[in-house]
């Protein structure tokens, strides 16, 4: 969860945040609920003027018509979770059938194994992969393309995280400390065999889980660990959005943007940083994009050019699908990561013990970045390779990709939640 989108949430004048803040879901609801009239109306006024027998479905009126009734129902619809919609893939030229499995689960997580269905194995084990998907107010499924680039080849695993509003309040909190159980937990499942891939924000929580269990001398670690665009370390060239979290503060976002879960949902009373709000704060950072591309999808829809907007629809139906997080483990991890630097200075604890990357001897360790990466600045992942100096000459290495377009930041107002892609 990149953390530039900070300064997308709204900031309530003076002392009043936590009047504000504490309704604030609630309103969200309210509001969305009194739309609902005026969303079906807008459906089906779409329908009638995209009907081949209605005259005016032919005319630039009624095709303006119609596409201005999608853009109001999508503007004002609620996203779910997109499916992941992998079916099959391509393993030595034939086409080999997938099924997506939950192999374990925890009341915020599960882990998900794309289990290829072979009529004739490989010859050779292929590699086991596990992915740490962000939880960073996007679903996992923003990781689809590349689990599929990864499935011809490999055995992939990768984390589902739960929107905190469907965890009832009697299943408990869950913060860092929990988050860095949870990775500990899957990868003795996997017992050890297998390379894990951080992206983004669980970058910090997989080297912390990973310097645990090589303190603990644990056989379950995993063979290989890749970092990318993580922020290790946020003072190394901070970005417009590491700035933010240190200008602000953890109290200015406990009071802010934490609020409770309305009912009916699962986890009604529940703390959380909802989706809302970050889908806020991913919006206005680059607003003006947004708005072209629905003034383009518009556009499409009255020239009858179903490709592209098929093509903005998928997109979209991603972006706009946002998960609740938990209050506990959104304000940890603006704390620790963003606002005291905790790793770097040697001051992170995981349940009161002290981690020390330096511990980290059998695991081979990749660092990835991405040279105008605008969410963690160049330096910051790489900042891992220093950490355990000692094992360099064993497997460490760090790659720095060449200049390509920002990374739009597709996941919250806050530290690490933005679209890691």
């Amino acid at each position: 969860m990149p953390i530039g989108e900070f300064g997308g949430a709204p900031a309530p004048p003076g002392q009043a945040g936590p009047i504000l803040a504490a309704p604030m879901y609630w309103f969200y609801e309210m509001s969305h609920a009194a739309l609902n009239p005026s969303r079906a109306f807008a459906d089906a006024a779409k329908i009638y003027f995209k009907s081949p027998i209605n005259p005016l479905s032919y005319t630039t009126f009624g095709k303006s018509v119609a596409a201005a009734c999608e853009l109001f129902e999508r503007s004002t619809r609620r996203y779910g979770q997109p499916e992941w919609a992998i079916d099959a893939t391509v393993v030595g030229g034939e086409r080999v059938p997938v099924h997506v499995n939950a192999v374990w689960q925890r009341p915020f997580c599960r882990l998900l194994h794309f289990e290829r269905i072979f009529e004739r194995p490989p010859r050779r084990p292929q590699p086991r992969v596990l992915l740490v998907a962000p939880m960073s107010g996007h679903y996992p499924t923003l990781l689809r393309g590349t689990v599929e680039a990864f499935l011809p080849n490999h055995d992939v695993y990768i984390t589902e995280w739960v929107d905190a509003r469907m965890v009832p309040l009697a299943e408990g909190r869950f913060d860092l400390d929990d988050y860095i159980d949870y990775i500990i937990s899957i990868l003795h499942v996997l017992r050890g065999e297998v390379h894990v891939i951080g992206v983004c924000q669980p970058s910090v929580p997989v080297l912390a889980a990973v310097a645990r269990m090589e303190a603990d001398a644990d056989p379950y670690v995993p063979q290989s660990m890749v970092l990318m665009g993580g922020p290790i370390d946020t003072r190394a060239n901070p970005t417009v959005v590491n700035r933010l979290a240190e200008q602000r503060g953890i109290d200015w976002f406990r009071r802010n943007v934490i609020t409770k879960v309305p009912f009916p949902h699962p986890g009604f009373m529940r703390d959380v940083y909802p989706g809302f709000l970050q889908l806020n704060g991913f919006m206005t950072m680059n607003l003006d994009r947004h708005i072209e591309a629905h003034k383009d999808l518009f556009m499409h829809l009255v020239r009858a050019d179903g490709d592209s907007a098929q093509k903005h629809r998928e997109f979209y139906d991603e972006y706009l699908a946002v998960m609740d997080l938990a209050a506990e483990f959104y304000l940890q991890t603006v704390d620790s990561v963003f606002v005291r630097h905790a790793l770097p200075k040697g001051e992170f604890t995981h349940r009161g013990v002290r981690v020390d990357p330096a511990q980290i001897r059998r695991v081979a360790l990749m660092t990835v970045e991405g040279e105008n990466d605008d969410i963690s600045g160049v330096g910051q992942t790489e900042a891992a390779q220093f950490f355990r100096t000692t094992a360099l000459s064993r497997a460490g290495r760090g790659a720095r990709s060449p200049p390509a377009p920002n990374r739009r930041a597709p996941a919250g107002s806050a530290p690490w939640i933005a679209p890691c892609r």
